[in-house]
């Protein structure tokens, strides 16, 4: 028995590749850029959303998070 494939089915499946995308690698990627831009500034309430979207987003931040690099820049001391 073949099975026939739809506009329907394809659109179902359209979508859900462009959802997953977005959930898996646009999200927490402009996640990741905006937690580098606030990390040290932001306040209470800022910072509980921080933590929020972390939650939200954490398989695509696990999936990120070997080729993006968020530690500090290195200091310059003047010996």
């Amino acid at each position: 028995m073949p099975v026939e494939l739809t506009f329907d089915t394809i659109l179902a499946a359209l979508l859900y590749l462009s959802l997953s995308g977005l959930y898996l690698l646009i999200f927490p990627g402009l996640l990741y850029f905006y937690l580098t831009k606030r990390w040290y500034v932001a306040g209470s309430i800022e910072r509980t959303f921080m933590y929020f979207l972390v939650f939200i987003f954490f398989p695509g931040l696990l999936l990120l998070s070997p080729i993006l690099n968020l530690r500090p820049k290195r200091r310059e001391l003047n010996a």
